[in-house]
C-alpha cells in the first residue's frame, strides 16, 4: 500500500483509532489554551465576518465595488492597494509607471480615501486593509476620514496588515529595514492602544508565506515567530501584554488538503495561547488566536477556471471548521485576472452557503473528537514547534530573515511542491491530470491603461490647491518624530489632514531610516 503524507510531509495512517485521540482532546471551546475555538459557541453566537476583497484602478472604480458587496450581504470590507501604494511612492512617481490601479487601488491622498468610502459610514462597517510598510499612513488617512465624518474613534472597527517581517521572508513590498520598520510598528500598537481600542493593530500574515510555496506547518510556525518577535519588541518598548495583545490578529492561508488546514488552525490556537502565558499574559483574551483566512490564490488554475469553485469550497470548509473569525473566498477567475463582479458574488455565495445550508456552523469544533484530526492537530504542533525551536535557536525572525533562513526555507517546500505536480506524483485536476485539448472563454476584468493618467491629473489638482507650508511644516514635524524617536502616528495623522501625500511622507522617512536591499 502507498504511503500516504499530508503537504507538509505527516505520514497519514491507513486507519485510526481511540489509542491515536491525545488527552487534549477533552478540551472545550473558548478555554484555555482555545485549540476548539476562542468562543463557548462559536458560531451559533455569531458567524464569522464575510469579507471580499476588492480594490482596483481608482477610489471611485472601487467605491461602486464596496457598495455592490455590502447590498449583497457582504459584512465588512477588505481593500486592496496597488504596488506603489504599498512601497511609498505616489502615481506620478517614475517607479509607479505601469502599476497604477493594477492590482488594488492607488491612494495617494487624503482625498482618494474620501472617495474610496464615499456614502460608507466608517462607524458601521470593519475595514481590512492589505497594507503593510505605509500602514501607518492608510490608517491616518482613514482615521482622519473617521474624525471628518464626526465619528466615534472608540467604535472604529478594523484591521492593518502591518507585517513587515514576512514582507522580508515571502512577499517584497518593504521600504525600510527591519529594525526601523519594527519601531514604525510598536508606534501604531501604542497609539491605537489608547485612541483606537477596537482596532487591530496587526494581522500577523501566513498567507503570504504560503502564497511563496511554504508548507501548512511552516506557515504557522514562521507567522507564529513573526507574532513572538512583535510581542517582544511591544514589550521592550515598555506596552502592556495585556492590552496590546488582544488587539494582535493573524491571517492564514487555507489550502485544499481538508483535515490538515483544519488541524493546522487548531494547532496555531494551541501554540499562540502558549507562546502568549510563556511571555507574560494573564488575560485570556489577550492568549487567543483571532484570525482571518483567505482561500489559497496559489492553488487556483487557469486551466478549466470553473474547477477553482470546488477548490474554494473546499478551502472555505476547512477555514469554518477550523474556527475562523473572518474569511474571503477567491473569484473562480482569479488565476486569469481581477475578479469579474460575477466571480465575486459567486464567491460571497460559497460563504453563504457553507455558512446557512451545510449545517457546519451549527457547533463548535464539529470534528472535535474525530480520531483521525485529533492525532494531526497533535502532529501539526510537534512538526511547528520544531520548526520555531530552530527559529529561536538563531536569535528569532529579525536574525532568521536577516540570514536568508526563512526564505530559503520557502523556496526549498516551493521547489518541491512544483516538482510534485511535474512528476504528476500529485493531481491538480484540469492541470496535469484530466486535460481538455478545448481552452474555456470566460469573461476576465481589465484595468483600462487610461487609469494611470486620470489618477496623476487628480493628484495634480489636489497638490495645486493645499496650503504649501502646511504641507512643510507637517512634514519637518514628521521627520523630527523619526529622529527624535517620538511617536510617528499625531504626526504622520496631521501630516494627511494637512493635506501630505502617501509618497511624501514615505520619503521623509527614507531620509531617515534608508532602504531595504
Amino acid at each position: 500500500m502507498d504511503t500516504k503524507h499530508t503537504d507538509s510531509g505527516i505520514e497519514i495512517k491507513p486507519v485510526y483509532t481511540i489509542q491515536d485521540l491525545p488527552p487534549a482532546a477533552a478540551e472545550r471551546p473558548g478555554q484555555f489554551p482555545f485549540t476548539r475555538g476562542i468562543q463557548p459557541d462559536m458560531y451559533r453566537g455569531k458567524l464569522w465576518t464575510m469579507r471580499q476583497y476588492a480594490g482596483f484602478s481608482t477610489a471611485a472604480e472601487s467605491n461602486q465595488r464596496y457598495k455592490y458587496l455590502l447590498s449583497q450581504g457582504v459584512t465588512g470590507l477588505s481593500v486592496a492597494f496597488d504596488l506603489p501604494t504599498q512601497i511609498g511612492y505616489d502615481s506620478d512617481h517614475d517607479l509607479a509607471d505601469g502599476e497604477v490601479g493594477k492590482v488594488g487601488v492607488a491612494i495617494d491622498s487624503i482625498a482618494d480615501m474620501r472617495t474610496l468610502f464615499d456614502g460608507i459610514k466608517l462607524e458601521d462597517i470593519t475595514t481590512s486593509m492589505t497594507i503593510n510598510a505605509t500602514g501607518y499612513i492608510l490608517l491616518a488617512f482613514y482615521v482622519a476620514l473617521a474624525k471628518e465624518q464626526g465619528a466615534d474613534l472608540s467604535k472604529i472597527g478594523g484591521t492593518i496588515q502591518n507585517d513587515i517581517l514576512k514582507e522580508y521572508a515571502a512577499r517584497g513590498t518593504y521600504i525600510y529595514p527591519p529594525k526601523p520598520s519594527m519601531r514604525i510598528i510598536t508606534d501604531v500598537f501604542e497609539w491605537c492602544s489608547q485612541e483606537l481600542p477596537k482596532w487591530n493593530t496587526i494581522s500577523i500574515s501566513g498567507y503570504h508565506i504560503r502564497e511563496a510555496g511554504s508548507t501548512a506547518a511552516q506557515e504557522i510556525a514562521f507567522t507564529l515567530a513573526n507574532g513572538k518577535a512583535y510581542v517582544q519588541a511591544a514589550l521592550q518598548k515598555g506596552l502592556d501584554i495585556n492590552v496590546f495583545g488582544k488587539r494582535l490578529s493573524f491571517f492564514f492561508n487555507a489550502h485544499n488538503h481538508l483535515f490538515e488546514e483544519i488541524a493546522k488552525f487548531r494547532a496555531a490556537r494551541r501554540i499562540w495561547a502558549d507562546i502568549m502565558r510563556s511571555l507574560g499574559a494573564t488575560d485570556p483574551k489577550a492568549m487567543m488566536l483571532r484570525f482571518h483566512t483567505q482561500t489559497g490564490g496559489s492553488t487556483l488554475t487557469a486551466q478549466q477556471p470553473l474547477n477553482n469553485v470546488a477548490r474554494v469550497t473546499i478551502q472555505s470548509l476547512a477555514a469554518v471548521l477550523g474556527g475562523t473569525q473572518s474569511l474571503h473566498t477567491n473569484g473562480y477567475d482569479e488565476a486569469l485576472s481581477l475578479p469579474t463582479e460575477e466571480a465575486a458574488r459567486l464567491a460571497l455565495r460559497t460563504q453563504q452557503i457553507v455558512a446557512f445550508e451545510s449545517g457546519v456552523a451549527d457547533t463548535a469544533d464539529p470534528l472535535a473528537g474525530s480520531f483521525f484530526v485529533e492525532a494531526l492537530t497533535n502532529e501539526m504542533e510537534a512538526k511547528t514547534l520544531a520548526i520555531i525551536g530552530q527559529i529561536d535557536a538563531m536569535g528569532g525572525s529579525v536574525e532568521a530573515i536577516e540570514a536568508g533562513w526563512m526564505q530559503e526555507q520557502i523556496a526549498r517546500s516551493a521547489y518541491a511542491y512544483q516538482r510534485s505536480i511535474e512528476s504528476k506524483e500529485r493531481i491538480i485536476v484540469g492541470q496535469n491530470r484530466f486535460t481538455t485539448e478545448q481552452e474555456e472563454s470566460i469573461p476576465v476584468f481589465r484595468v483600462p491603461a487610461a487609469i494611470q493618467q486620470e489618477q496623476i491629473s487628480r493628484l495634480t489638482t489636489f497638490r495645486a490647491a493645499r496650503d504649501a507650508r502646511k504641507v512643510s511644516d507637517s512634514l519637518t514635524a514628521v521627520r523630527d518624530a523619526a529622529v527624535n524617536g517620538y511617536n510617528l502616528m499625531p504626526l504622520v495623522i496631521s501630516a494627511v489632514e494637512n493635506n501630505c501625500t502617501l509618497g511624501e511622507i514615505s520619503d521623509e522617512l527614507r531620509a531617515i531610516f534608508g532602504e531595504y536591499r
